[in-house]
């Protein structure tokens, strides 16, 4: 009889639950002498914990290095929980959701504090690896020259305009920026875009890649609502044939969450992988794995799954040049 397989997710859980109770230990009772009274609700809390509660019973104040490790482990979840979350999430498509929606969370972080941690974590990996030029590019590539061909955001010698409702945003090749039909939003922000267009091409870019790095967790999260209400629109239809099918705009917000998930930790992956074809089968895995998640949740057939699948990347993508466009305005009036 061959050896049972380790569960990767469940090595890393039992390595995080001890290494969390190495630096934190158990809680002690350090009231007075018959003091049982517990601080928080009253009840009465013989223990290191109160039963009504929750809440430790310990009033003394914790050590500094004591208060930072058990707020990383809360927080990153050291008792395993990231790491079996993480785990999911990278390797079984639609699992997480699925799991959620079942009613079992307690295993894995919740999907707004994941997307949360993953969002932040992606902004500080590209802060500390990307370089400004590398992310905006202003003028002709120059040949062979591999640091600028995923900029972001590419300006030819000529001045692009973009579209914002019924007025347009003008970025010059020297990076000045211009309003135009925009009213009195415009005139309101005159002076911070005057300000900023008096500064040399070198310094836009850093303030453009510092204010996009600094709100970009914002941006991020703030498209969840809407990715969730676009598969809810795609998967209307009538329940009878596929009765387990999520229904309901908070179920689509945990697939969402997930999915946002994934796709920061992907991207964050790609921006420190040492070799083009690394960040190539993460780029193949991360389209595979949306459609994928999107089978393994909703069910139905694999063509459904596809056509939804492209309508929600084509949509996707038309939101991700408008919130690029408000990182861009972000960076420009709040530096």
């Amino acid at each position: 009889m061959s050896a049972p397989v380790p569960d990767p997710a469940g090595l890393f859980g039992a390595l995080g639950a001890s290494l969390r109770r190495r630096a934190v230990g158990t809680p002690v009772d350090d009231r007075e002498p018959g003091d049982t009274t517990c601080r928080n609700c009253g009840a009465d809390a013989p223990g290191a914990y109160c039963a009504a509660c929750g809440q430790e019973t310990t009033i003394g104040l914790p050590k500094a290095t004591t208060f930072l490790r058990e707020a990383a482990g809360r927080h990153v979840a050291f008792d395993g929980r990231m790491w079996r979350t993480l785990f999911a999430l990278a390797f079984r498509p639609g699992f997480l959701t699925r799991e959620y929606l079942a009613g079992r969370r307690k295993r894995y972080v919740r999907p707004s504090r994941l997307v949360l941690v993953l969002a932040i974590v992606l902004f500080a990996v590209a802060r500390w690896v990307a370089e400004p030029d590398g992310m905006v590019r202003v003028g002709a590539q120059v040949p062979g020259d591999t640091a600028t061909k995923a900029a972001v955001v590419e300006l030819d010698n000529e001045p692009i305009t973009i579209g914002v409702g019924g007025g347009s945003v003008v970025f010059d090749p020297a990076l000045n920026v211009r309003l135009s039909g925009i009213g009195v939003l415009g005139e309101r922000f005159e002076r911070h875009i005057g300000a900023f267009n008096r500064l040399d091409r070198d310094q836009k870019v850093r303030e453009l890649v510092n204010g996009m790095l600094r709100f970009g967790p914002y941006a991020l999260i703030a498209m969840l609502p809407a990715f969730a209400l676009l598969v809810q629109l795609l998967y209307l239809g009538r329940a009878r044939r596929y009765p387990e099918r999520p229904r309901r705009y908070a179920e689509h917000l945990v697939y969402g969450a997930h999915s946002h998930a994934f796709v920061a930790l992907a991207v964050a992956l790609m921006i420190v992988a040492p070799f083009a074809i690394v960040t190539t089968a993460i780029a193949l895995w991360a389209v595979a794995w949306l459609f994928a998640s999107m089978h393994a949740v909703y069910g139905g057939r694999w063509s459904g799954t596809i056509l939804r699948g492209m309508a929600v990347t084509t949509v996707y993508a038309v939101l991700f040049v408008v919130a690029v466009v408000s990182l861009l305005l972000a960076a420009i009036l709040f530096r």
